[in-house]
Formats: C-alpha cells, structure tokens, sequence
C-alpha cells in the first residue's frame, strides 16, 4: 500500500484524533484482554460512522445530544481539523500500553466513499466512464404527436386571466433559451413564458407574488433563465448501485424507462424535490409535449402528470403510475428468497446477475458464459464455486466480489479487462487495510490513483 508521512496539518496532528480513539478503545477494552485493539471508523463533515455504544435515554424521555456529548466533542475536534477533505476513513491498533499505530486513509479520485464505513467505495477504473444505463438514449419517437388537449390558445387565455399583471418573456429571451438549450421549445410552453418569464426581479422579492404565479401554474415555476434539460448527468448515482439498474421502456408505456433525455425540459418542481418537465421524447403510447415528473427518490424513469401542459394548468391530470417492473430476464436476483439457481436466471437479454445470501452449494458460472448483454455481476462471499470462471464473461463493465475471490483473480492474472468499475464487497466490522491493498492492486491495474495511506503514531495512556 502507498504511504507517506505525516504532513504535519491537525488533522494529521494524533493529538486531535485522541479524543476518538480511546472512545473507542473503552468501547473494545472488556473484550480485547492483554490482545491489542483493533478500531475502524470514517468521519465526514456531514456525518460519521464509529463503533461506539449509545445510552438508552430514561424511560420516557427521547434520547438528547448530552447523552453522547463526549462522542459529539471527539468528532467535532476532527472535523474542525478536516481542510480540503470532505471525509477522511482511518484504522488504528492499541496496544495495551496505550502506544498507538493511527493509518488515516486518503481519497482518491478514482473511488467513491464508502457509504458509512471505513471501506472504500467504487473504484473507478475508467476515467469519466458511466455505468449502461447512464449512457442510454431514448429510443427515436418519430410517430408520437401532442395530444388532442394540447392548444396554446386556450392556455394563453388561462394564464391570462390568472395572470393579468404578468411581464412575459420577450421573443429574443425564448430565442435565447432555445439556443443554450439546443432544442426548440415546444409552442405550449413558449405561451407559458410569453405570459411570465418568471424572473424574481420582476416581483421585486414580493413572496405573494411568487405564490400567486406557482399557485396559476401548478408548481414552483423557474424562469426563462432557469430552464435545464434533464439528461442522464442530473441524476447522480453511485457507481454500484446505477450498474444495477436497467432500462426498461415497455411496448404500452407512456413514458420512457430512461434515466435522462435530451427531450426532458424541466421548468418547474412541485415544491417537494421532484422535477416538472416537458416530455418531447414519450414512451410508445405517449403524446409529444406531455407533463412529466422526476422523482427525487428515483434514477430511473418518469412518471405522467398530464397529456399536455394546457391540461397540466386546467388541472386535467392523467396519472401512469411509474412501474417498477419486474424487470426479469433484464436484472436476476439469485438467492435463497429469489431465483434459486444461475440457469434459471440465465436469459439472452440479462443485463444484471447479482448472487446472494445462499446456504446450499456454491454456483457455476457456466449457464451465462456467452450472454450477449451481461455487463454486472456481483456474488456474495463463497457463492462461486470457482472465480476464475469470470473471464468467461467477457461484456462485464462492473464487477463486485468480497476479498478472497478478488485475490484468487489477482494472483491469476484474471481480473476482467473489460471493467469499466469495480467494488470489494466487506462484510460487517472487517478491517478497512487489507481491503484498501485489494483496492489498490486492483487500481493498479489501470493505473489510475491509489489511496494513500498516512501513518501517524502516539500513545492514549493508561486505559482508566
């Protein structure tokens, strides 16, 4: 593993991480006996993650921030400490004489942060590169048409009325939204902003203002200025759980399944998070110029509001409830409350195979060598009866396994070349550092970053 010294900043100081160490030395101590301790833990500006106990509060009084006030004052030193980095993951053997080996473990731009552990992330062995689904286009809608509903002269009239005082987008400012866009604005929501252009200055701050303009258009309405397309890029994900995801449009469905698409426009939220858009890429049996929205709690798809935007305005709404499809033969899960069996997932369309939790034998590969679409694999520990069959898998793009069937690819030679990104599955409490040397092996392979290790050595004292 790469290390180097200590830099000498605080948060490279062991005194400003003595606070947490032997909180967490105290936590370990009844189990360790004369053995030295072993801690692990992450802590972020936001937030952290260390294995500490918590009080239970008295009967009948909810836990308070006093209650763990020497856990708040430990964090709270580091995360002073913390320039430049947004979170930082460490491990640290005690001895019992208190004399202490800290290893704080770097970011690296080629992994993403553990979620709530000390362990890394997604290694990102492809610079820039997005899983599938993020890469997906809408299919062409050559045939798809506005809907019958559809007729700027009725919702010009409508804005108008609720609207009387409006100041609208002049033919220049739409032109100009057009041209930052690339894409021309559909005519129904020209007329929307030909009535208002939305601007805050135009209300000169006034909140009642504000009010009564989203109140006339259904939504938190943004300006002229504001408008964006919503393409995959505006729906972060992390890289292990997009490659799970497949895109998934059915023959009947209104909206398409897609993450993004140059034919999103969204111009307004509803005031909870999710987006509004005007849809000019429908689903089969979907109309051009439909009311969309993008849910904050999803990646993927869309769901109908209205056939058109006069609808949308006249409160003529025509709810798709957004199918989370059975998205079998694209996505498999095999496990002992699911498909039982690999053959039984395989199928030429499979895009994803994740293996579980399973109790009886470990599972061949076999029935999915070959499998044209097969781009993620993920198996939980011991469920391979032999790993090296992976390179009969020639399409992966994403590969998750836990430690010990990484290193039976790695001293092999077999790590799939065809990765796009790949992750180290760590179960439960297990030490962050042989997982970061996997880690860096494997990144190693595309020479991309390592994740550097600083040691930083000091003594806690006598355990009181």
């Amino acid at each position: 593993m790469a290390s180097q010294k200590s830099s000498g900043q605080s948060m490279h100081d062991f005194a400003t991480w003595q606070p947490v160490l032997r909180l967490l030395r105290a936590a370990k101590a009844d189990k360790s006996g004369a053995e030295p301790i072993h801690v692990a833990g992450c802590i972020g500006r936001g937030g952290w993650s260390l294995a500490l106990p918590r009080p239970l509060p008295p009967p009948g009084r909810a836990s308070q921030a006093e209650d763990i006030q020497d856990e708040l004052d430990a964090v709270e030193r580091v995360q002073t400490a913390m320039v430049g980095v947004d979170d930082v993951s460490f491990s640290a053997e005690i001895e019992p004489t208190g004399t202490t080996v800290l290893r704080l473990l770097g970011s690296s731009p080629a992994v993403e942060p553990g979620i709530g552990t000390p362990h890394p992330g997604a290694l990102i062995l492809v610079e820039d590169s997005l899983p599938e689904p993020w890469r997906r286009l809408p299919d062409p809608t050559r045939e798809a048409r506005p809907a019958s509903s559809a007729d700027p002269i009725v919702l010009e009239r409508t804005l108008r009325e609720r609207l009387p005082d409006a100041i609208g987008a002049t033919e220049e400012e739409i032109a100009a939204a057009e041209a930052r866009l690339g894409v021309r604005l559909p005519e129904e929501l020209k007329v929307l902003y030909r009535v208002t252009r939305a601007r805050w200055e135009d209300w000169g701050d006034d909140h009642e203002t504000a009010d009564a303009v989203f109140e006339a258009v259904r939504c938190e309405l943004s300006s002229v200025d504001d408008l964006y397309i919503a393409e995959a890029s505006t729906r972060d994900c992390r890289w292990e759980h997009a490659a799970m995801e497949a895109v998934v449009t059915r023959p009947d469905a209104l909206v398409q399944g897609v993450v993004g698409s140059p034919g999103w426009i969204v111009f307004g939220e509803n005031g909870g998070g999710d987006q509004l858009a005007v849809d000019l890429t429908p689903g089969p049996r979907g109309h051009t110029g439909q009311i969309i929205l993008l849910s904050h709690e999803e990646s993927i798809g869309a769901e109908l509001l209205a056939d058109s935007l006069t609808d949308w305005i006249q409160d003529r709404e025509a709810h798709e409830r957004r199918h989370r499809t059975d998205e079998s033969p694209f996505v498999a899960y095999v496990n002992h409350a699911s498909i039982t069996s690999v053959r039984e997932a395989a199928h030429p369309g499979l895009e994803v195979l994740s293996i579980g939790v399973w109790d009886g034998a470990p599972f061949s590969l076999a029935p999915v060598f070959g499998l044209p679409r097969l781009r993620t694999l993920t198996a939980y520990a011991g469920t391979l009866a032999d790993p090296l069959e992976i390179a009969e898998l020639t399409g992966l793009e994403f590969l998750e396994l836990g430690p010990q069937d990484w290193r039976v690819l790695l001293d092999s030679g077999a790590v799939p070349r065809s990765l796009s990104a790949a992750s180290i599955k760590a179960y439960g409490d297990q030490d962050p550092l042989p997982i970061v040397a996997i880690a860096n092996e494997i990144l190693a392979l595309w020479d991309r970053p390592q994740i550097i290790q600083t040691v930083l050595e000091g003594n806690l004292g006598p355990l009181a």
